[in-house]
């Protein structure tokens, strides 16, 4: 029996999608920014995200970033912040990293490492985050279900 290589290898994920956050599943501290919802739109060779950051007080904060896949550079602005992402589609287990370094006051780095994953059959997202700033280390995962 013949069996090419294109049936031998795994399809890539595609994280495409709407998304919201299920608190209860979710590690959060407090006094912590959440991403509460966020849009996906995966093309082969990029990304593109809108996040919905919130505080305790409800308040939101949209921003929007479109990665290559690549692990390329990509620059933006962020509320007046200098952000450079780094953004990379894993062949092992078709996860995506992603590694911010956020610029504060012209010297400091708030340094986000990221690495979002699908479960349950594309029904859940799961984004393991470890954040540095200042000396301090937060680590955690968020799992959002699918909207749409």
């Amino acid at each position: 029996m013949l069996l090419s290589n294109r049936s031998l290898s795994a399809q890539k994920p595609d994280f495409s999608g709407e998304w919201k956050l299920n608190k209860e599943k979710s590690t959060t501290t407090d006094n912590q920014l959440i991403v509460a919802k966020i849009i996906l739109k995966q093309k082969p060779d990029s990304l593109y995200t809108s996040r919905v950051y919130e505080n305790n007080n409800g308040e939101e904060y949209t921003f929007d970033e479109n990665f290559s896949l690549d692990g390329k550079d990509t620059k933006l602005t962020v509320y007046d912040l200098p952000r450079t992402s780094k953004a990379t589609l894993a062949d092992t287990d078709g996860s995506i990293n992603i590694n911010s370094s956020t610029t504060f006051n012209g010297s400091e780095d708030f340094v986000a490492i990221e690495k979002w994953k699908l479960e349950s059959e594309g029904k859940v997202l799961t984004l393991e985050y470890t954040n540095k700033m200042s000396g301090n280390e937060i680590t955690g995962t968020f799992h959002y279900d699918r909207v749409k």
